[in-house]
């Protein structure tokens, strides 16, 4: 079969290269409209809900919001967990559904269950769904910078909202943008309560008269005069005044007006969200949000072009300032591949130079690479697949193998030509049969290459998102360089292989190695027992140290900027925490390699934002690695930050923007490890969460652990007598109105100024609800038995409680953070676990659990553990159908044994962990130690077929002869797989850890293959064929 398309594609020049040059035109029309981003996006399928139930409490959301829509959702289909976060005044629900479930699918799951529970939802409460975005969906921030000091923060929040906001959102790809920073301007209605007493006056009848001070309405049309004119009463209010004026009621014909009773300012609004930029104080900023699925590099840039035509409408001295540009990282990781790309092609293209000196027959191979990696964009293009430096590093480690079959049958065609004078016809028929000579064994290996990689599509979760575009690509890339292998590459060689072709031994690097080989070769044949023995010997020994290696879930992404996100108390309030966010940027932009700072404490007004106003998000520019100091890494300067960063009762933890999103929205967790306990009661939650805490501080290996304290907020409680109440014919819902009313600020109408939209708030004035005392003063309008001091009707008390609530599935949760110190995760992990267990007691209805990268690693194990034998069998079953032959198989498989060692030894050296990335890199090695070892059985059975020896003697020097005079070509396919290599090991700057991890361990193993392939299977070859021979 194999031999026909060779043929066919011989005799049809024009056709295959009219079909590959439409293959290259495809390509490069993928590759232009193909969705880049930096890295894949690891967000699970994920739909947010969100209710907004104003100035409640985190224990009434949770009561009255969250919990009745988390129990509700448990029901939905295909749903893996479901997370609840109460937080003043909001509810976020986050619904994690499995894996490969279209988002609009459990969108519409979502709206559907929400129609149910409405009644079940306080009055006037609508929860909302949040945008289709994902976890990765933040990728671009910037903040207004006023260079003229004439505009405040309100001004600068109005101007983000009304003007910025709107035309951002315009841009195609952006599902949202989220304001954040700076003040809402808001009229507030400040009651005076004793001339709300003296003029006999409730609250209620203010609140009445403000709810409908902003009013407009149509009445139908009038004609005059044969035209037509539309009849509206204009009654929007547009400024203080217009509500200071407004009528409460009148009183034997004179007016009380709200300003008689009230003063009406202009202020801020109630925030829960602070920006800080540069340590330069406050400021306003945006979030520009990606839909789901688009190209981000497309988005930013649209989003660029768009900023270029706003800035032509922002007031003079205020320009939009980029605090977060995820293109940087984009266009530095997929550039920094590229150059790895060509540099892996010309040292193929050096190799097979040196080895041949015919530059034209180095031409074959150096087609093949750029053919083949475009037929694989058009799959990817097609697929969906993004390109990152995943996708595109499946198709860096797979060029060294990609040439293999050009270059063993190019080899093959310069051994049978040599020097001999032919004719035309005759060359192409000698080119033919040397192609047909091995063209069968070259096609098979690429297959099981291609096979060998089915342990990775088997993975889960983020490993499976970030690996498998990798697993796609470079599976494409051999797959294509299989099928040119009988294509494209022979019409290449009658083309190009042709002219004068240098005989192998009249090459100096040829001879070098050659004559090296064969003094070894001749020493390990001589005394085969020993040699095997010496192999196995080492592979024992090597058991200890590679047993010592530690493990990760995966290295760190190094994304170009960092991102500061200290665990903090939670009672830290809104005027503090603007003066620390200034103290840690200010800390911060000391460090030389840091370009600028931008922080955020609480959340930006978006539902992919559940963050309450204790927690900071510190987004850390940093210069290219070019402006660094000298012999300076990225660790250093995480050192250096948090030597300098150093703030009383705060716990510090420094990572990289995407990777900690991501972790905090598929598992809740924002640092590597983390322990759940779940729970009916926040207080025990909390108890045993802080016992946990304390008990692991004396664990080794872990830099700072800290307990999230679910009862760490201040609440002023206000709990009604109900006697009393009744006495003075007051309903409990009756005194809560009253006390909102006065406290709360709850908007009741809105001002109208153009298009911007202002909210219309009423409570006491500030002297009357400054501290306890006040509040216990507080005059309660009780109707007919006129004003009671609040002390009168409730008790005030001050007592701690939950700034936050989280639930997962309906049980409330406390966390506890975990920041090792040591790259052994998973060996830190089972120490943690064994120390809890015996160290803390859990009282019945309590459970822990792990969360983290240890509980996607454990997973991943479990994954690989069936995969990886499974995938094993199945090389060996497709080996038998080869060979027929069982000995022949087992002598491949030894290969496999060695290239792990060399894996594990190269590990060990460079003091890397064990890790998926690690593990996807030797799944690749055993592939091209397969290959490369078929590759030496099959010129040791062409050997032993072309002179069928007859006796041991004969016998023994023909599987010398067989490896010996075939030496180039192994060393050809081995040394373009190694040294293409390199470039991505020695790689540095943006994505450049992940592979390494990969390539790392294809060196290390590619080393020892060759030596195995080169002196042990020719031993055992003898061994266990000897017999056979007299």
């Amino acid at each position: 079969m194999i031999d026909k398309i060779i043929d066919y594609s011989i005799e049809n020049k024009f056709i295959i290269l009219l079909i590959s040059l439409a293959i290259i035109i495809a390509g490069f029309f993928a590759v232009k409209n193909i969705n880049l981003d930096a890295i894949p996006d690891l967000s699970e399928t994920q739909v947010i809900i969100r209710t907004d139930y104003s100035q409640q409490t985190p224990q009434i959301i949770e009561d009255q919001v969250t919990y009745p829509i988390t129990t509700t959702m448990l029901g939905l289909p295909k749903t893996k967990v479901v997370r609840g976060y109460s937080m003043f005044g909001t509810s976020f629900v986050y619904i994690v559904f499995e894996q490969g479930t279209d988002l609009y699918w459990a969108r519409s799951r979502v709206l559907e269950k929400l129609s149910q529970i409405s009644n079940d939802l306080p009055e006037g409460v609508t929860p909302s769904l949040g945008v289709d975005a994902t976890g990765v969906g933040w990728v671009y921030q910037y903040v207004l910078k006023d260079k003229t000091g004439k505009y405040d923060l309100a001004d600068l929040r109005s101007l983000q909202d009304w003007f910025v906001k709107f035309e951002l959102a315009t841009v195609k790809g952006v599902a949202e943008v989220a304001s954040v920073g700076g003040f809402v301007k808001e009229f507030q209605v400040q009651i005076k309560p004793n001339k709300l007493r003296g003029y006999n006056l409730t609250l209620a009848e203010v609140a009445n008269v403000i709810s409908q001070v902003s009013t407009e309405s149509g009445a139908r049309t009038l004609e005059i005069a044969e035209t037509e004119y539309l009849i509206a009463t204009k009654s929007y209010a547009k400024s203080t005044e217009d509500i200071a004026n407004a009528v409460i009621k009148s009183n034997n014909g004179v007016p009380i007006l709200v300003k008689d009773v009230a003063d009406v300012i202009e202020t801020a609004g109630f925030r829960r969200g602070i920006a800080e930029y540069n340590g330069q104080g406050e400021a306003v900023g945006g979030i520009v949000v990606m839909r789901d699925g688009n190209n981000a590099l497309k988005v930013i840039n649209r989003v660029k072009e768009k900023l270029d035509i706003i800035k032509q409408g922002l007031p003079e001295g205020v320009e939009v300032v980029p605090v977060y540009d995820r293109s940087n990282l984009i266009t530095a990781s997929i550039d920094n591949l590229k150059v790895k790309l060509i540099e892996e092609s010309l040292i193929v293209l050096l190799v097979i130079f040196l080895f041949l000196m015919h530059f034209r027959s180095a031409l074959v191979a150096i087609i093949v690479i750029p053919t083949g990696i475009l037929a694989s964009f058009i799959i990817m293009y097609y697929q969906g697949i993004q390109a990152n430096i995943m996708s595109l590093g499946g198709i860096a480690i797979a060029i060294g193998a990609m040439v293999d079959a050009s270059i063993v049958m190019v080899e093959n065609a310069h051994k049978a030509l040599g020097n001999r004078r032919l004719s035309k016809e005759q060359e192409e028929i000698e080119k033919a049969k040397a192609i047909k000579q091995v063209a069968s064994g070259i096609f098979f290996s690429l297959l099981i290459i291609t096979v060998s990689f089915i342990p990775v599509f088997s993975l889960t979760g983020q490993s499976e998102k970030l690996f498998t575009p990798l697993a796609f690509t470079k599976t494409y890339a051999m797959a294509f360089a299989a099928i040119l292998s009988i294509t494209l590459i022979p019409v290449l060689m009658m083309l190009l292989v042709k002219g004068k072709l240098k005989q192998e031994d009249n090459i100096l690097i040829n001879r070098i190695t050659k004559k090296v080989y064969k003094l070894a070769l001749d020493i390990a044949l001589s005394k085969p027992k020993a040699i095997l023995l010496g192999a196995i010997s080492l592979l024992i020994i090597s058991i200890y140290p590679t047993s010592k290696l530690g493990s990760e879930f995966m290295p760190a992404l190094n994304e170009g900027s960092l991102l500061y996100m200290p665990m903090t108390l939670p009672s830290i309030s809104s005027n503090k925490m603007t003066d620390i966010l200034q103290q840690t940027n200010q800390l911060i932009k000391q460090v030389p390699e840091v370009e600028s700072v931008f922080a955020k404490a609480g959340r930006a007004d978006t539902a992919t934002d559940p963050a309450p106003l204790a927690m900071i998000e510190t987004w850390i520019n940093l210069k290219p690695m070019n402006q660094w100091r000298e012999g300076i890494s990225i660790e250093d300067i995480k050192q250096e930050l948090d030597s300098k960063v150093k703030i009383p009762g705060f716990v510090n933890s420094w990572g990289y923007p995407i990777k900690i999103r991501l972790d905090m929205l598929s598992t809740g967790v924002r640092t590597a490890l983390g322990i759940k306990i779940s729970g009916g009661d926040l207080s025990i939650i909390d108890k045993l969460a802080q016992e946990i805490e304390t008990s692991l501080k004396s664990v080794d290996g872990i830099k700072s652990v800290i307990a999230d304290r679910t009862q760490g907020a201040n609440y002023i409680n206000i709990i009604p007598k109900k006697r009393e109440l009744a006495r003075y014919g007051l309903s409990v819902e009756k005194f809560n109105d009253i006390v909102k009313m006065a406290l709360s600020a709850m908007p009741l109408a809105k001002v109208v100024d153009g298009r911007e939209r202002y909210n219309i708030t009423m409570r006491y004035t500030r002297e009357h609800r400054e501290n306890i005392e006040d509040l216990e003063n507080l005059l309660v309008d009780t109707n007919n038995n006129g004003y009671i001091r609040l002390k009168e009707l409730a008790e005030v008390k001050v007592e701690k409680g939950s700034a936050m609530i989280k639930s997962e599935n309906a049980r409330l949760n406390g966390w506890v953070f975990i920041d090792p110190d040591v790259s052994d995760i998973n060996g830190l992990m089972k120490t943690i676990e064994s120390h809890i267990y015996d160290n803390i007691k859990l009282p019945k209805g309590y459970t822990i659990s792990f969360a983290g990268s240890y509980e996607q690693m454990q997973e991943t194990n479990k994954r690989l553990s069936i995969a990886i034998p499974f995938t094993i069998l199945l090389v060996i079953w497709l080996l038998y159908l080869h060979f027929k032959d069982a000995q022949k198989v087992m002598i491949i498989l030894t290969s496999l044994p060695f290239a792990v060692l060399g894996a594990f030894v190269s590990l060990a050296i460079a003091g890397f962990n064990i890790s998926v990335a690690t593990t996807v890199g030797i799944i690749a090695l055993l592939g091209l130690a397969i290959e490369t070892a078929i590759i030496m059985l099959m010129y040791i059975d062409n050997q032993i077929k072309e002179h069928q020896p007859v006796t041991k003697k004969e016998f023994l020097q023909e599987v010398k002869n067989g490896a010996l005079l075939r030496l180039r070509p192994k060393l050809m396919t081995a040394l373009t797989v190694i040294i293409g290599l390199v470039p991505i090991f020695l790689q540095k700057g943006i994505g450049s850890d992940v592979m390494q991890t990969i390539a790392l361990p294809m060196l290390g193993g590619m080393l020892t293959v060759m030596l195995t392939v080169l002196f042990v299977v020719p031993v055992i070859y003898v061994l266990c064929y000897n017999k056979y021979y007299e």
